[in-house]
C-alpha cells in the first residue's frame, strides 16, 4: 500500500510536458516571457518617440541658430515664418528676436545632444516649449480668422504654424514625462547572452536596433527629414493659399517663351491670373518681368501682349525687362513699384515658386502677399520643379552668409 501510494505521487512530477498534468508549470515561464517581450515593444517605441524629438530639436536648434547668425549681420534675414511666427504674440523689437533666436538655438541645441534632463534645464525648456506652442497656437487661430472672413482661400486649409504647434506638443508631453533614462536597458538585460544565433534576432538585435535609432544616425535623419518637408510644407499649404486683400500693385514672374513668341502654358497661368486681379479691380497696376525666351524672343513682350488682350490698359503695365532671375525680379520692380506709389503689392507665380518670392521680398525689406497662378492643367515636371524648389529655396535662403 505504502510503495503504491509513493508511485502515484511520484506520477505527476515525471510527467512528460505535454502531459495535461504538467502544463500548469509552463505558465510563470510564459508569462516572463510575455513580459519582457511586452517591456522590449515599450522600450523601442519611446526610443522611437525620443529620436523623433531630438530629430525635432536638432532641426529647429540649428535653424535658429542660422536665423540668429544671418540676423546679427543682416537685418531681415530672419526665417522663423517658415514654421512659427514669433511676432503674432508680441510685437517683437530687433533685440526682442535676437533673444528669442539665441535661446531657442541653446534650448534645442542642448535638447538634442543631451535629452536627460535636470530638474532645472526640464522646467526651462518646458516654459520655453509653452511660450512656443503659445505663438504657434496664435498664428493657427489668426489664419483661421482670416479663412472665416474671406480673406485667405486656401484648397488645404492647414497652417504650417498648426504642424509646428503639433511638434511642440508631442516634444512637450516627451520633456514632461522625462522618461529617457527609462529607456535603459535593465540589469538582467544587460547581462544577459544569447546562448545561440536562434535567440539574437529577438534580444540583441531588437536592442541595438532600438540603441541605433535612438542614436546619432536615427537624430540625423530626422532632422535631414524635416529639412526637406519644411521647403515642401511651404510650398503645398503657403504656397497654394490665395490672399484676397487688395493691392497697389501686381508682379508677375516670367518663364519660358517660345522661338515663335508663344507664351508657355506656366507663363500664360501666370500672366492670366495677374490680369484677373487687376481688371477684377483688386490692383492698379501689373508690373511684368522675365528675361529673354528661346531665340531671343523675350518674356515681358509676350507677357505684355497677352495682359492687353486680357483686358489689362497699357498705360497700366509696368516693364522689367532684366528679371533673370527671381532675386533679380524682386530687385528691378522695387523701383518701378515706388515709381507708382505702390505700398501694397500682389506677387503671381505657381505655388512652388512662392515661398522663395516672398523670402526675397523680405530681404528686400518689402512685405507681400502672394498668389498662386491659376494653372490650366497640372505640370508634366512638376515633381522634377518641387524637388529642385527644395534646393533653391536653401540655396536663397543661406545666400547672405556666403
Amino acid at each position: 500500500m505504502s510503495q503504491r501510494g509513493t508511485l502515484r505521487a511520484e506520477v505527476p512530477s515525471e510527467a512528460p510536458a505535454g502531459v495535461p498534468g504538467a502544463s500548469s508549470l509552463d505558465v510563470p515561464a510564459s508569462s516572463a516571457e510575455r513580459s519582457t517581450r511586452a517591456s522590449r515593444l515599450w522600450r523601442v517605441g519611446r526610443l522611437v518617440a525620443w529620436t523623433w524629438v531630438r530629430g525635432l530639436a536638432a532641426f529647429l536648434g540649428g535653424f535658429s541658430a542660422l536665423n540668429l547668425l544671418g540676423e546679427l549681420f543682416t537685418p531681415g534675414f530672419d526665417a522663423s515664418g517658415w514654421w512659427i511666427e514669433p511676432h503674432s504674440l508680441l510685437p517683437l523689437g530687433r533685440g526682442a528676436l535676437l533673444l528669442m533666436l539665441f535661446v531657442s538655438s541653446v534650448v534645442f541645441s542642448w535638447l538634442a545632444l543631451d535629452p536627460r534632463l535636470g530638474k532645472r534645464r526640464r522646467v526651462v525648456t518646458l516654459v520655453w516649449l509653452l511660450l512656443l506652442m503659445t505663438c504657434a497656437l496664435t498664428s493657427s487661430v489668426s489664419y483661421f480668422q482670416a479663412l472665416g472672413e474671406h480673406r485667405l482661400l486656401a484648397p488645404r486649409p492647414i497652417p504650417v504654424s498648426l504642424l509646428a504647434f503639433a511638434g511642440l506638443l508631442f516634444t512637450y508631453l516627451r520633456v514632461y514625462a522625462a522618461d529617457f533614462e527609462a529607456l535603459r536597458p535593465a540589469a538582467h538585460e544587460q547581462n544577459e547572452a544569447p546562448s545561440s544565433a536562434a535567440h539574437q534576432p529577438q534580444g540583441a538585435l531588437t536592442r541595438s536596433l532600438a540603441h541605433r535609432l535612438s542614436g546619432s544616425l536615427g537624430v540625423a535623419a530626422v532632422a535631414l527629414a524635416l529639412a526637406l518637408l519644411v521647403p515642401v510644407s511651404q510650398m503645398v499649404l503657403y504656397g497654394k493659399t490665395v490672399h484676397r486683400d487688395t493691392a497697389d500693385a501686381v508682379v508677375v514672374f516670367g518663364a519660358r517663351v517660345y522661338s515663335n513668341g508663344k507664351p508657355s502654358l506656366a507663363l500664360a497661368d501666370r500672366v492670366r491670373t495677374a490680369s484677373r486681379l487687376v481688371t477684377s479691380g483688386r490692383a492698379k497696376w501689373l508690373v511684368v518681368s522675365g528675361g529673354p525666351g528661346d531665340r531671343g524672343t523675350h518674356e515681358t513682350l509676350a507677357m505684355r501682349r497677352l495682359a492687353i488682350s486680357l483686358g489689362v490698359p497699357p498705360e497700366r503695365i509696368l516693364v522689367d525687362r532684366h528679371g533673370f532671375t527671381t532675386h533679380d525680379t524682386v530687385h528691378n520692380s522695387l523701383p518701378l513699384l515706388r515709381q507708382v506709389g505702390a505700398e501694397r503689392v500682389l506677387a503671381v507665380s505657381h505655388f512652388y515658386h512662392l515661398p522663395r518670392v516672398k523670402l526675397a521680398y523680405q530681404r528686400a525689406g518689402v512685405t507681400v502677399q502672394t498668389v498662386p497662378a491659376v494653372e490650366s492643367r497640372r505640370l508634366r515636371r512638376l515633381p522634377w520643379f518641387m524637388v529642385r524648389e527644395v534646393a533653391a529655396l536653401w540655396v536663397y535662403y543661406l545666400a547672405p552668409l556666403t
